[in-house]
């Protein structure tokens, strides 16, 4: 039987949170996008009448779904190609979800979505459901067929993991934000040592370019070595262009709550560099070149004001 326009409307209604579940979920916008149409296929199957609860029962049928994609992602993970980093999401961008705690915030943030991916299937579902969209843990063992008491022993451990991974203590947004600027100062100049002097030492730089785009899958370790890195990649060079097919414009930007920075050529978003700031300096710089990965970002940044670019780069 059809779904009344009414029943559209109440998936419709839904779907945004949806989105942001499977987002956090599967580090994938487009991933999360085939999971929500594929959670509207099973609405549209079932009884819709009979479902007393149609959020609940939404979200069980979709954090299911990605419980299955996660765990056929892990074998398909093995052949990719290079290191994979999850799908950076610009400011604005609807799929990011809730940010009314600091717990949501850092749910979705590009470190933590990298933390994540050592998770069981499981205790990422327990994590996400819990620390951003504050699920009781009775809710979550329904949805996922364990005990309340599973769930609980589940989100403790997943959070441990979580907070072990983590960097020293972030600094507040301002100071992230001025923090950026003087990288990219300093990376324009040629010259290792004021880079090295914004890095903690056990600094990492790490990217994916998904095969498509050269990207060094094992990461650079240590200041000095990522800061030589650095500062190769902001050099100005005719290779470098020939592969991007011009000099793209480099801009100071926000992605997953974070400042970024963000290359951009003839509108299209052709790099993301997502840096994790702490107290003690830069502790990681993981870009995103992958162009599959930066569909969702393009259409974020055609469709948002930004101001002047920094300087072209490359």
């Amino acid at each position: 039987m059809p779904l009344s326009a009414k029943d559209v409307d109440r998936f419709g209604a839904f779907a945004p949170r949806l989105e942001a579940i499977a987002y956090r979920l599967l580090g994938s916008a487009s991933e999360a996008e085939d999971a929500v149409q594929d959670t509207f296929l099973r609405w549209q199957a079932a009884d819709v009448d009979r479902i007393e609860v149609p959020e609940a029962w939404l979200t069980k049928v979709l954090t299911n779904l990605c419980l299955n994609q996660l765990s056929s992602a892990r074998v398909r993970r093995e052949t990719y190609v290079g290191q994979w980093l999850p799908e950076p999401l610009l400011a604005g961008d609807p799929m990011l979800g809730p940010a009314g705690t600091a717990e949501q915030r850092e749910s979705v943030s590009y470190a933590v979505l990298v933390l994540m991916e050592r998770l069981s299937p499981n205790e990422r579902a327990v994590y996400v459901l819990r620390e951003a969209f504050e699920y009781p843990h009775r809710e979550i063992a329904e949805i996922l067929d364990l005990t309340e008491a599973a769930s609980q022993q589940i989100f403790h451990r997943a959070r441990k993991h979580v907070a072990d991974g983590k960097a020293r203590t972030e600094v507040d947004e301002a100071a992230a934000r001025r923090i950026v600027e003087e990288f990219l100062a300093a990376a324009t100049t040629g010259r290792t040592e004021p880079l090295v002097r914004l890095l903690t030492e056990d600094a990492i730089a790490i990217g994916d370019g998904g095969g498509k785009v050269p990207a060094r899958a094992k990461a650079f370790e240590g200041a000095l070595a990522v800061a030589t890195f650095m500062r190769g990649l902001f050099k100005p060079s005719e290779a470098k262009r020939a592969l991007v097919g011009g000099s793209p414009q480099i801009h100071l930007a926000t992605a997953n709550g974070a400042p970024a920075v963000v290359a951009v050529l003839e509108g299209r978003v052709v790099g993301v560099l997502c840096l994790e700031i702490t107290t003690e300096g830069i502790a990681a710089f993981r870009t995103q070149v992958n162009p599959d990965k930066l569909e969702r970002a393009s259409r974020q940044w055609a469709a948002t004001g930004h101001g002047e670019p920094l300087s072209t780069g490359f």
